[in-house]
């Protein structure tokens, strides 16, 4: 018998994903504070903003982030998955999991925007972003579900390792600890610290480097894509992934108006097309 996931009904009327597009920049903010854990219902939404700012042709970078200041995300709602059956806390972790996998395949820079402590669930969906940038001394980062006697079931086993290293994942996750921003930062887990004052601001103006006309964002996502895809598979089928995402961007007016600003000695117009 098939098994469908029921959202909470205290949880089904309201906005837990806040979703808005600023200057070629979606952003996507879990409003649910103080701790922003998620449900069925959240993550619900979160797949849905997600394929709203994938489909969208004026969108070319999605940052994602939480609201308030104390927490990106706690992660999974723990007195939810206390109050369910088995059966549901395993739909619940594979729905969670494509609607992950669908954040890190989409062909669109996604850059996390860590303003808080960022745990558990949280940091498995900070993982699946490409960057992560956190705010300066706005809390802690880890992987600690094993003080609850389970893994961490949304990628992090996975994603971890291919961010540290197996050796290191296996430590960070069997202790259970937290760290700062900046013991991630060494360890690999986060791209850069931001000071505290003006931290979401400059994220936007970070993230619009990377849009038109400042940046192909085509080859901005073909580059994601071909590194994505192909570090899963054979160096000789990720170099013809390599070729293929390069003939594609060969086609494309950005392309052509690169190669001519080159040439022409000028800075470039690009125009996502």
């Amino acid at each position: 018998m098939a098994t469908t996931l029921q959202p909470a009904t205290e949880q089904s009327a309201k906005q837990l994903i806040n979703y808005r597009v600023d200057n070629g920049v979606a952003v996507i903010e879990m409003n649910d504070p103080p701790a922003n854990t998620y449900t069925y219902e959240m993550n619900r939404q979160l797949d849905e903003a997600i394929l709203k700012a994938r489909m969208d042709n004026d969108v070319h970078v999605i940052v994602l982030t939480g609201a308030g200041d104390k927490f990106f995300s706690a992660g999974a709602n723990i007195k939810m998955l206390a109050s369910v059956d088995p059966t549901f806390k395993y739909y619940f972790c594979l729905h969670a999991n494509e609607t992950l996998l669908r954040l890190e395949q989409t062909p669109k820079l996604v850059i996390a925007a860590l303003n808080g402590h960022t745990v558990g669930g949280g940091l498995e969906i900070a993982m699946a972003a490409d960057l992560r940038i956190a705010r300066k001394d706005a809390g802690k980062i880890g992987l600690p579900e094993v003080n609850l006697g389970v893994l961490p079931g949304t990628g992090g086993t996975q994603r971890l390792s291919r961010l540290v290293g197996k050796s290191k994942a296996i430590e960070l996750m069997i202790t259970g600890n937290t760290y700062s921003f900046e013991e991630a930062l060494e360890f690999g887990i986060i791209n850069d610290i931001y000071e505290r004052e003006g931290f979401k601001e400059n994220v936007m103006e970070y993230a619009r480097q990377f849009c038109p006309p400042n940046k192909a964002s085509k080859a901005v996502g073909r580059i994601k894509r071909a590194v994505q895809s192909g570090w899963e598979i054979p160096l000789e089928s990720g170099l013809a992934l390599e070729r293929e995402n390069q003939q594609l961007l060969f086609q494309s007016e950005d392309a052509k108006e690169g190669l001519a600003a080159y040439v022409e000695k000028r800075p470039a117009e690009f125009k996502a097309k």
